[in-house]
């Protein structure tokens, strides 16, 4: 009966390990994540070829370094999803301590690339940016403290997790990145709320956000730039919003053709913030749709399965990891139609970026390795469980 009502998959003793996954895994999901990759390298065939002409590199080598950050951050999510979910924690911890001091050290050994804002490390060949790496780390700790907090005699994980939570907050907001620190602030208050947070606390915290939103504003004339654009009743043509706006107008339903789009001229990011302006434009809302209904059927998948989940980790982990994969998802197509002030995030699996891109994945098999169908046992056995 409890397999029934909880579709959990009978254990199969002495199971390989490939059978074993597939059986498991949220196929579903992993095709949607596969399609969004092969729609990135679609989408990066059209929009870096004229960026490549303009640094004077080879037509395609964009596409080609894509692809391959891209064919690292499938095995990383292909291997990452056969892991238990206790084995992903440790490596996860120890993951986040790694990303956490790189973070740290970002002020005096990081690079801004001429954007403004302390985000990277220059490897010479590549860049590495830690905030990436530390999202879906810093879930997986968080979720751990807000679980432990739930077991009788257990140590303030959500006071503990809150204060985590601050401090990246701030370390971020000094880059400055207020869209990956926002990103960090919903994904913890995602958990907060599911680990069962008093709505009192909630509305309080969404309180202290207005308030950090304005002191940012008064003292940060990068945020207050961003704010006022997005603000003025009247675009600049010549902006990249302006650029991304008309694109997505011109686009119609079906698009002004495949490579007949003019935005990859004129727009500096258009492989990376703004790809989804180049999809609007040359294939349409059609291409569009199909992208939103990609995310949306790995987030919503993943949280039915979730809600199967008895074990408090997994449960918080996973959700905190498909809502951060889901809301930066449409940060950044909100940003693109004007919905919300520019943030400078990435499309998940479609936008350019070797850091995005295999972070991507590891989050993603994260997610996939907490959702893959398990035994749960009889609810007197967790009972037990937890009072001993």
């Amino acid at each position: 009966m409890t397999e029934m009502v909880y579709g959990t998959a009978p254990v199969r003793e002495g199971e390989p390990v490939l059978p074993k996954w597939w059986r498991t895994v949220d196929r579903w999901a992993l095709t949607c994540v596969l399609m969004l990759f092969g729609i990135g390298i679609l989408l990066g065939l059209a929009a870096s070829p004229p960026l490549a002409e303009r640094n004077g590199l080879a037509h395609f080598h964009y596409v080609q370094r894509q692809a391959f950050f891209g064919a690292l951050a499938l095995s990383a999510m292909m291997l990452t999803s056969m892991l238990s979910p206790v084995v992903v924690r440790r490596v996860a911890v120890i993951g986040f301590v790694l990303s956490f001091v790189a973070l740290l050290g970002l002020p005096v050994f990081g690079s801004d690339f001429g954007k403004g804002a302390v985000r990277w490390y220059s490897l010479g060949f590549a860049s590495v940016q830690p905030s990436e790496f530390l999202k879906p780390l810093f879930v997986i700790v968080a979720a751990w403290m807000m679980a432990a907090n739930q077991e009788v005699g257990g140590p303030p994980g959500k006071l503990w997790s809150f204060g985590l939570t601050i401090t990246i907050v701030l370390a971020l907001a000094l880059q400055p990145d207020f869209g990956q620190a926002s990103l960090v602030l919903f994904g913890w208050g995602v958990m907060w709320f599911v680990a069962g947070a008093p709505m009192i606390l909630l509305l309080g915290m969404a309180g202290l956000t207005v308030l950090g939103g304005m002191f940012a504003y008064n003292n940060s004339e990068h945020f207050a730039r961003r704010i006022d654009g997005f603000l003025t009743p009247d675009v600049d043509p010549r902006t990249q919003l302006g650029y991304a706006t008309n694109a997505i107008q011109e686009g119609g339903f079906f698009g002004v053709g495949v490579g007949e789009g003019q935005v990859k001229w004129s727009l500096p990011d258009a492989h990376t913030d703004f790809i989804i302006a180049v999809a609007a434009e040359e294939y349409g809302l059609i291409l569009v749709l199909v992208i939103i209904a990609l995310y949306t059927v790995v987030v919503v998948r993943s949280l039915l399965r979730l809600m199967r989940e008895r074990d408090p980790f997994i449960r918080l982990a996973g959700t905190g990891l498909a809502a951060m994969f889901g809301v930066q998802a449409m940060i950044n197509m909100g940003v693109a139609v004007r919905l919300l002030p520019a943030k400078g995030m990435t499309l998940p699996f479609v936008s350019y970026g070797g850091s995005s891109l295999i972070a991507g994945g590891i989050a993603v098999g994260m997610l996939l390795a907490f959702t893959r169908s398990r035994p749960q046992g009889e609810i007197g056995e967790i009972l037990r469980g937890m009072r001993r």
